[in-house]
C-alpha cells in the first residue's frame, strides 16, 4: 500500500535581503527599498545606493515604513520575483 506524501516544503532560500517598505497601495504587492554601500571606482569613496523590489505579500501584513525580510522566488508577475518572509520591525504608521 503506497501513500502519497504531500510536501509543503519550499526550495531553500537562495537570496534574502532586508529593506524598508516604501509603497503599500497595491493589493498583495509591496515596494521594498534596500540600501547598501558601494565603493566608487575612481576615488574609492563609499556611496549609499538603493535597489527597489516588487514584493509579493499574500496576507497584506506589511505597511509603509516597516522593516521587512524578503526572499527571491519564481516570477509571480512581470515585475514581482520576490516574496515577503517576515516583518522584522513595524515602522511609524500614519493615522488614516
Amino acid at each position: 500500500m503506497s501513500t502519497a506524501v504531500e510536501s509543503t516544503d519550499r526550495k531553500p532560500l537562495t537570496s534574502t535581503k532586508t529593506g524598508t517598505v516604501t509603497g503599500d497601495k497595491r493589493d498583495k504587492t509591496r515596494t521594498v527599498e534596500v540600501s547598501f554601500k558601494a565603493k566608487e571606482k575612481k576615488y574609492g569613496k563609499y556611496l549609499t545606493k538603493r535597489s527597489r523590489f516588487q514584493v509579493h505579500d499574500l496576507q497584506n501584513s506589511s505597511k509603509e515604513g516597516d522593516l521587512v525580510e524578503i526572499a527571491a522566488c519564481r516570477p509571480i508577475s512581470k515585475t514581482k520575483t520576490w516574496r515577503l518572509l517576515r516583518v522584522v520591525k513595524e515602522g511609524h504608521r500614519h493615522n488614516e
